[in-house]
């Protein structure tokens, strides 16, 4: 998930350079998650490795949200910056023959010189998929769904959902990093359920450090009868992670869409998305980059 440390390109390119975006998707299982580790099997490294033998030089990706180990994307969207030649079809269908199996660069394009993929984003959209059959996940989807009870009550979910909305800070949901925010405004929150299939979509303008999982694993235990609705929506009087969130298995998340502003928006947007967001929390004090 976001807020990890990070060797992310910066700034805008050189005017001799192309800014490239790609849009993304991945199997999450086989990867230690997007951000590269030495010696480690990672989305960012593939990529990266995979690129940099096709433009003959070394490339930096710049990512809209660093998942972690387990979790998938179906709607990724990285960039980079070229002196070389761009074809973008012929991009696609080459590094198609590259990359391995559980990654493949669905789109690519060139972007403004002020696009950021991380920085620009107005919000991340992510679907946490669960399963109340009682045999469990499909086998075709056994790397993607979670199988939990099958009499959860969707509606006491949704309703402990609802108190979670708006901006707050969610450093309850968030496990902790030196000087990151946890300050987020929570925009979308609910489930919809398709036979034994249920879905959460959660869509926020940033997250922080395990915060999607954490947010379902807390209203799931509402679900579960564990947890009322009032529980949840006292959680966002914390100031510190809260031990008592379980954090939903990682399997279960896909980053499915990263929105973006008009071209004529995008500098102002970064510059936005870099001041401090903050919210009054308990006993004084606010919680900020």
């Amino acid at each position: 998930m976001p807020d990890r440390p990070h060797t992310d390109a910066p700034g805008a390119p050189e005017s001799s350079r192309v800014r490239v975006r790609l849009d993304i998707a991945y199997d999450g299982t086989d990867f230690i998650g997007w951000a590269r580790q030495p010696g480690l099997r990672t989305v960012q490294g593939v990529l990266e490795d995979a690129l940099s033998k096709v433009f003959r030089e070394p490339i930096q990706l710049t990512v809209a949200g660093r998942t972690d180990a387990g979790v998938h994307a179906e709607g990724q969207v990285a960039h980079f910056d070229t002196s070389g030649e761009l074809d973008a079809g012929k991009l696609v269908h080459r590094m198609a023959r590259f990359l391995p199996k559980d990654v493949r660069i669905k789109q690519a394009g060139p972007a403004a010189p002020e696009f950021d993929a991380r920085f620009s984003a107005v919000r991340r959209h992510y679907a946490y998929r669960l399963t109340t059959a009682p045999y469990g996940a499909e086998p075709l989807h056994a790397r993607s769904v979670v199988a939990c009870r099958s009499g959860v009550d969707v509606e006491a979910m949704r309703m402990a959902s609802r108190k979670l909305l708006g901006l707050h800070n969610f450093a309850a949901f968030c496990r902790r990093r030196e000087g990151a925010t946890t300050v987020r405004e929570l925009q979308r929150f609910d489930w919809v359920r398709d036979g034994d299939l249920l879905v959460a979509y959660v869509s926020a303008d940033a997250f922080c450090w395990s915060m999607v999982r954490s947010l379902v694993g807390a209203v799931l235990a509402v679900g579960e009868g564990r947890r009322t609705p009032e529980w949840v929506g006292d959680l966002l009087r914390e100031t510190e992670r809260s031990s008592s969130v379980t954090v939903a298995p990682a399997h279960g998340l896909s980053l499915i869409g990263v929105d973006y502003p008009a071209d004529e928006e995008l500098a102002a947007r970064n510059a936005q998305t870099r001041e401090m967001r903050s919210v009054p929390v308990p006993g004084g004090g606010c919680c900020g980059d």
